[in-house]
């Protein structure tokens, strides 16, 4: 089964038109990245997957089930979404904000249960966050502060978690650091992660699937591999991209083919796809 599918989604601001026809799937255990320009759809898309929006035409199902008919606090059990940018109210700290995550479990009563306390404890830890429990959220660096929101999305214990630009904003000490929690997350966890990424070397190093889109549709889906080619990024964002491997990781990487002009003393390269295959059958 998978976690999150969506068919034939239209998507509307009033009279304006952002998904006409778009349908894709996060499948479970997997980190996928939705890629595309400015405007391409890509926070629309993954608000219409938590059900924030919804869509003029089409269906979103969790799990195999629907998500219209469903009660907001079992989507809240099944789905935590971060969105694009988040405030808290002044004062609150992280351990109060970690405890908003724990809502969808809670009694009429209210209060934190045994179970609550616990999950709380697991997500300050995993974030690595037990120094600054009781430091105020608007008091923390920009990767502190991101690692917090993070954390009580955690406190959620969803096993599907959907963020919408984590690393905007932020240094790039903080953006792998982020990065690689998340990462981290879903290979010890299993948690299903869809997110909305700037950086296509870093998603396709961190993603098991990217989904490109433009004009609110999708171009290509699949491995890092299939969707990361210069013809692909050519079409999606208008730009000339040299695809070479990773030295290290081997995960494909984007370099820019039009550094300047013959004037100033650089050529543009022509767009090309190096992949291992290639190279190996190069070298033979």
């Amino acid at each position: 089964m998978v976690a999150v599918d969506a068919h034939n989604l239209k998507i509307a601001y009033g009279d304006t038109l952002i998904v006409p026809d778009l349908s894709l799937t996060l499948y479970p255990g997997e980190v996928t990245a939705l890629l595309g320009p400015n405007g391409s759809g890509k926070s629309t898309v993954l608000c219409t997957l938590a059900r924030l929006l919804q869509p003029n035409r089409g269906a979103v199902y969790l799990n195999g089930r629907n998500i219209t008919k469903l009660p907001t606090r079992e989507i809240a059990r099944q789905l935590a979404m971060l969105p694009q940018s988040s405030e808290v109210p002044d004062g609150v700290t992280v351990w109060e904000l970690i405890g908003y995550g724990r809502y969808p479990h809670q009694n009429l009563l209210g209060g934190f249960s045994t179970q609550d306390l616990a999950a709380m404890r697991w997500a300050l830890k995993v974030t690595r966050l037990e120094p600054l429990a009781e430091r105020v959220v608007d008091t923390l660096s920009g990767g502190e502060r991101q690692r917090a929101w993070i954390a009580m999305a955690l406190a959620q214990q969803t096993q599907v978690l959907l963020l919408d630009e984590p690393t905007t904003f932020l240094d790039i000490r903080h953006q792998l650091d982020v990065l690689s929690l998340v990462r981290g997350l879903n290979r010890e966890h299993g948690i299903t992660v869809g997110w909305v990424l700037h950086d296509l070397n870093q998603a396709a190093a961190y993603s098991d699937r990217l989904i490109m889109l433009t004009g609110g549709q999708v171009v290509a889906a699949g491995s890092p591999a299939e969707v990361m080619t210069a013809s692909t990024i050519q079409e999606v964002f208008g730009v000339e991209m040299t695809v070479i491997p990773h030295p290290i990781s081997g995960s494909p990487t984007c370099l820019p083919c039009n550094l300047g002009s013959s004037t100033s003393g650089f050529t543009p390269c022509a767009p090309k796809d190096y992949s291992l295959k290639q190279q190996g059958e190069q070298g033979k």
